[in-house]
């Protein structure tokens, strides 16, 4: 998979080898990217990634552990010696602990923040540098609006807290990059998935079609905003 011609954009998903991320692999991958399909275990990027192949799709698998600094690192530069270039970060990966405030331990609330928040921030720090450089880039970042704090209490609480921060990074970054580097955050919604769970209303292609949407805007499209099916919400 090179970069040979820029026509043709590359796209990074992290946590991609289930849920909203592989979706959201899929999608962008129909739309004629090249896609990095990034998972914390190996032979599970490996498998999502052999299935979009055998659709036709032009998928690399790669081992990224985005609570892990040198392991984020150390995907970039697999990919900087294969001569791709990233030119769409898809912060997906995350973790979805429940517990109510006073029930909630001290290494919880860590895991929640290094991935949820961390995570991106390790991402963002080593992929939106090169995307300013090269003049081209799209970051979305998958939140949630159980992080918005306009109408309600960010909830459940190690979940929500972490959100609202990564709402507020979309926004650093975004305004800390040129307007040739698009940063958004994307709520997906109540989605059916692992995460989600079987009663959840929406579908998972709906779920990661804003995400698609987002990773590629035009050159006139918004830039540190808050969206939900294609519309932008409160923060």
């Amino acid at each position: 998979m090179s970069q040979a011609s820029h026509s043709i954009r590359t796209a990074l998903v992290t946590g991609g080898n289930r849920g909203i991320g592989l979706e959201t692999c899929r999608q962008l991958g129909r739309a004629g990217l090249d896609i990095v399909l990034a998972a914390r275990g190996p032979a599970r990027g490996r498998t999502a990634a052999q299935e979009l192949t055998r659709q036709g799709l032009r998928v690399r698998g790669e081992e990224l552990d985005i609570t892990d600094g040198g392991s984020v690192r150390a995907c970039a530069q697999r990919l900087a010696e294969a001569g791709i270039e990233v030119d769409v970060l898809g912060n997906n990966a995350g973790v979805y602990p429940t517990e109510p405030f006073f029930s909630l331990d001290e290494e919880t609330m860590r895991q929640s923040i290094d991935v949820n928040l961390m995570g991106a921030f390790r991402t963002c720090r080593t992929f939106v540098p090169e995307m300013i450089r090269r003049g081209y880039g799209r970051v979305v970042n998958v939140s949630s609006g159980l992080g918005a704090m306009t109408d309600n209490v960010p909830s459940p609480a190690a979940y929500g807290i972490a959100k609202a921060a990564l709402n507020a990074l979309t926004l650093v970054v975004a305004a800390a990059s040129p307007s040739s580097v698009k940063v958004n955050a994307v709520c997906p919604g109540w989605v059916r998935t692992d995460m989600g769970g079987e009663w959840a209303p929406t579908t998972v292609e709906r779920g990661a079609d804003t995400v698609s949407w987002l990773a590629l805007l035009p050159d006139d499209g918004p830039t540190g905003g808050f969206f939900r099916n294609r519309s932008r919400i409160p923060w």
